[in-house]
C-alpha cells in the first residue's frame, strides 16, 4: 500500500477516500490508520475501532505491508475464543496470508506465515510463543486486548511471550476494564485530575462509524412489566420494571422476567420475532440472536422459538468446536434464531444478524457493548439494528450512551463507604478466563423463586433519545413500533419514531378501559432513574421547598399540596420521577417570580 501526504491530512470521514461498500478498497478510517502507522512506524499501536467497523481488515492490511517490506517475518494472532481465532485465519487467508489456527507447539510448516492461538492457550505455554518471538521477528495482533488486562494470567503471560516481537498490534472495540490492572502494550497518561487513562494511537468511535454508513443505527426496543416473587425468606414481593427499587429487588426482578416459565420471556420474543419478519422483507436473510444467562435458559428460550415460530432455534451452549462449527452454519444460512450463553456472544460474529434479545442479568458496559457490537455490522446503506432489553435503568443508560467512548482508568477514586460499582465485571472478566461450559455462577446469586411475569412495551430509545408511550404487546400501538422498516437512513429514524410518538399519543385519548392502567405519558416523560436517584430527587424538592417556604412565609406543608394541585400526582413520597422534575420545575417558577 502507498500513502502520500495528501493523503494522510484527509479526515478519516471523507467520503471521497474509500467509497462505501467497496470491497477492493479500505474504508477511510482503515486508510487513516494505515497511513499513521506507515509514517510513524511505532513497535506498540493501539487502534480502538467500534465493534463492526473493520478490525480484522485493518490488521490483516498492515500485516501484509508489513510482511512485504520485511519488517517482520511472520504473524501471531491471539483472539478471545476459539472460533475467533478460526475466523482470523479464515480472513487472513483471504488476503494470502496462511495462519495455522491448530498449533499447539513444535516448528510451523513451511507454507504458514504465523499462527493464531487463543489468550487462554498463550496463558498455558508462554514461553513456547516468547520462543517463536526471539527466533524471527514477529508481528502480534492482539484482538480484543482487554481481556489481556488481568495481571494474574492472561495479562501477566501476555507480557511475557511477546516482550520480544518486533511489533506489537493491539485491537479493541472496548478499551475499558473494571479493575485498574494496566493492560500490556498500551500506553497511559495521566490527566489533569491525576488518573492516567489508557491512550489509543487511532480511534474510531460508533458516532463517526454511524456517520460514515459502516455501522447500523441501533434502535432499542425496551419492554417493562409487573414481576411477583419470593424470596428467600419466603416473602413475596410485586414490582414493576423500570420503577425505583434496591439492587437486590433489581436483580431478582430482572431474574424474574428473564424466567422462561413466566409470560414476559415469551411476550419479548414474539415482538422480536415480528420485528425480525419486518426486517426480512429488506433483508432476506436477516438473523436474531437471543443472549442468554446459561444453559438451562438456553436450552427453554430455543423451546419457546419452536413454539412460536414453528422453526428451531441454532443452540449455541459453549466455546467448543461444536459450538464453533453451528455459529459457521448459522452465518451461511438464512435460519432465523440462534440462543448463545453469555461470554460466546463476543465470539459470535455474524454479520447477517439483525435483531437481538438481551437475556442476560449481566449489566457492566464492557459486556453490553460486546453484546449489541455483534447486531452492528453493516453490510449496505441503511440496514438498521434492533435491540430488545428490559426496562433496567443500567440497561438504558449504556443504551443511550453508545457514542460514549471509553478509556481504560487505572487509578478509581476512593470513595470510603461505597461498595465497589467494578465488582460484578471484575468476576465476569474472571469468569472470561474459565471454559464457558456447565458452571456459569448462577447458583451463587441471591436465591429466590420466580412466581410470574408479564410485558408491557415500554419505550424505544435510539441515538440518546426516547419515544413511546406504553402499551400491551399485541396492540396497534406496539406493532407501530415493531413495524418500522428494516432499511433507513439514521435521520429517517429518528423522522419516523417521532412520526409513531404523536399518532401514539393522540390514540391514547381513545384507548378502552381494559389498558387505564398503563402511564398515560410519553417515555421522555417517564423518566427511568434508580432508587438512589428518586431519594435525590425527593431530597432536591424538599430544599426547594424549604428555601420557598422561607422567601414567602408559607408553610411546607401548604406549598407541597399546592404543588400536587398544580402538578398533579400522589404525596412527594409515591411520586414518579417525572411528576417531582415537574414539581422542581414549577417550585422554582414561583421563587423566580417573587424575586
Amino acid at each position: 500500500m502507498t500513502t502520500t501526504a495528501a493523503n494522510h491530512h484527509l479526515s478519516p470521514a471523507f467520503p471521497g477516500r474509500a467509497p462505501w461498500g467497496t470491497a477492493n478498497k479500505l474504508r477511510a478510517w482503515q486508510e487513516g490508520a494505515m497511513a499513521k502507522y506507515i509514517q510513524e512506524q511505532p513497535r506498540d499501536f493501539l487502534a480502538v475501532a467500534t465493534p463492526g467497523a473493520g478490525k480484522t481488515t485493518f490488521a490483516l492490511t498492515l500485516a501484509s505491508w508489513l510482511l512485504h517490506h520485511h519488517v517482520v517475518q511472520q504473524v501471531t494472532v491471539v483472539a478471545p475464543t476459539e472460533h475467533l481465532k478460526k475466523q482470523w485465519s479464515e480472513a487472513a487467508a483471504r488476503i494470502g496470508i496462511k495462519l495455522d489456527p491448530e498449533y499447539s507447539a513444535g516448528p510451523l510448516g513451511r507454507e504458514y506465515h504465523g499462527v493464531a492461538v487463543t489468550y487462554a492457550g498463550v496463558g498455558v505455554r508462554p514461553m513456547l510463543h516468547r520462543n517463536r518471538c526471539e527466533q524471527r521477528k514477529t508481528l502480534v495482533i492482539l484482538d480484543e486486548i482487554h481481556h489481556a488486562g488481568d495481571s494474574k494470567s492472561w495479562g501477566e503471560a501476555c507480557s511475557e511471550a511477546f516482550d520480544p516481537a518486533t511489533r506489537r498490534l493491539a485491537l479493541t472495540g472496548t478499551p475499558f476494564r473494571s479493575d485498574t490492572n494496566p493492560i500490556p502494550f498500551v500506553a497511559y497518561e495521566e490527566g489533569d485530575d491525576g488518573i492516567r487513562r489508557s491512550s489509543a494511537d487511532y480511534t474510531y468511535g460508533y458516532g463517526n462509524a454511524l456517520a460514515d454508513g459502516v455501522v447500523r443505527p441501533v434502535i432499542f426496543l425496551s419492554y417493562s412489566g409487573q414481576m411477583r416473587w419470593r424470596t428467600k425468606a419466603g416473602d413475596e414481593i410485586a414490582a414493576r420494571l423500570g420503577e425505583p427499587m434496591t439492587k437486590d429487588a433489581v436483580s431478582q426482578a430482572w431474574r424474574t422476567a428473564l424466567d422462561p416459565r413466566g409470560d414476559w420471556m415469551p411476550n419479548v420474543l414474539r415482538a422480536a420475532d415480528q420485528r425480525l419478519s419486518e426486517v426480512r422483507k429488506a433483508i432476506p436473510d436477516a438473523g436474531a440472536l437471543v443472549i442468554a444467562s446459561d444453559q438451562e435458559s438456553a436450552r427453554a428460550y430455543a423451546k419457546l422459538i419452536r413454539e412460536i415460530t414453528g422453526q428451531g432455534a441454532t443452540l449455541v451452549l459453549s466455546d467448543d468446536s461444536g459450538a464453533s462449527q453451528r455459529i459457521d452454519d448459522f452465518s451461511k444460512s438464512d435460519d432465523r434464531w440462534m440462543v448463545a450463553v453469555r461470554m460466546v456472544s463476543e465470539g459470535v460474529d455474524v454479520p447477517r444478524l439483525a435483531v437481538g434479545v438481551y437475556a442476560t442479568t449481566i449489566s457492566t458496559p464492557l459486556f453490553f457493548a460486546q453484546a449489541v457490537g455483534r447486531f452492528v455490522r453493516s453490510r449496505r446503506r441503511g440496514e438498521t439494528a434492533s435491540v430488545f432489553v428490559p426496562t433496567i435503568p443500567t440497561l438504558l443508560t449504556f443504551a443511550n450512551e453508545m457514542e460514549v467512548e471509553r478509556d481504560h482508568v487505572l487509578d478509581k477514586p476512593k470513595k470510603g463507604g461505597e461498595e465497589d460499582p467494578y465488582a460484578e465485571e471484575d468476576k465476569l472478566l474472571a469468569e472470561a478466563e474459565k471454559q464457558q461450559d456447565e458452571d456459569t455462577g448462577e447458583d451463587d446469586q441471591l436465591s429466590f423463586e420466580a412466581l410470574e411475569s408479564d410485558a408491557v412495551f415500554d419505550r424505544v430509545l435510539y441515538d440518546g433519545a426516547e419515544f413511546g408511550m406504553q402499551a400491551h404487546p399485541g396492540s396497534e400501538e406496539e406493532q407501530d413500533y415493531l413495524g418500522i422498516p428494516g432499511l433507513l437512513e439514521p435521520d429517517q429514524v429518528q423522522m419516523l419514531l417521532q412520526k409513531r410518538q404523536t399518532r401514539q399519543i393522540a390514540h391514547s385519548r381513545q384507548k378502552p378501559a381494559a389498558e387505564a392502567d398503563l402511564v398515560e405519558l410519553p417515555a421522555e416523560r417517564r423518566p427511568i432513574v434508580t432508587h438512589k436517584q428518586l431519594l435525590e430527587l425527593r431530597k432536591q424538592l424538599n430544599s426547594l421547598v424549604g428555601a420557598y417556604a422561607h422567601q414567602s412565609g408559607k408553610p411546607h406543608g401548604v406549598i407541597h399540596t399546592e404543588l400536587r394541585r398544580v402538578c398533579g400526582g400522589p404525596p412527594s413520597a409515591e411520586a414518579t420521577a417525572g411528576q417531582l422534575n415537574e414539581r422542581i420545575k414549577k417550585v422554582r417558577e414561583w421563587a423566580t417570580r417573587m424575586r
